[in-house]
C-alpha cells in the first residue's frame, strides 16, 4: 500500500518530494485505521489496533524502499 501510494504522489507531485511521502504516510495511515473502524462499527470483520499498526508499518517500509529506488 505504501509504495503504491508513494509512487503515486510521486508522480502527481514531482517537484515536492517531501509533501509526497507526508501524502503518502497520511493515507497509509487513514486507510489502515480507517478498515479497522469500519469492521468495528459494521460488526463484520475483526477490529484489532495492532492491524491498523501492522498496515502502517508495512505501508511506512514500501515508501522506504520506493525512496530508496527513486534516489
Amino acid at each position: 500500500m505504501g509504495a503504491v501510494l508513494q509512487s503515486f504522489f510521486l508522480f502527481l507531485l514531482d517537484a515536492h518530494f517531501t509533501l509526497s511521502i507526508v501524502f503518502a504516510t497520511v493515507f497509509s495511515i487513514v486507510i489502515a485505521y480507517g478498515f479497522e473502524l469500519i469492521s468495528k462499527f459494521t460488526g463484520q470483520g475483526h477490529y484489532d489496533v495492532m492491524d491498523a499498526v501492522a498496515g502502517v508499518t508495512g505501508a511506512i517500509a514500501g515508501i522506504g524502499i520506493t525512496l530508496l529506488l527513486r534516489i
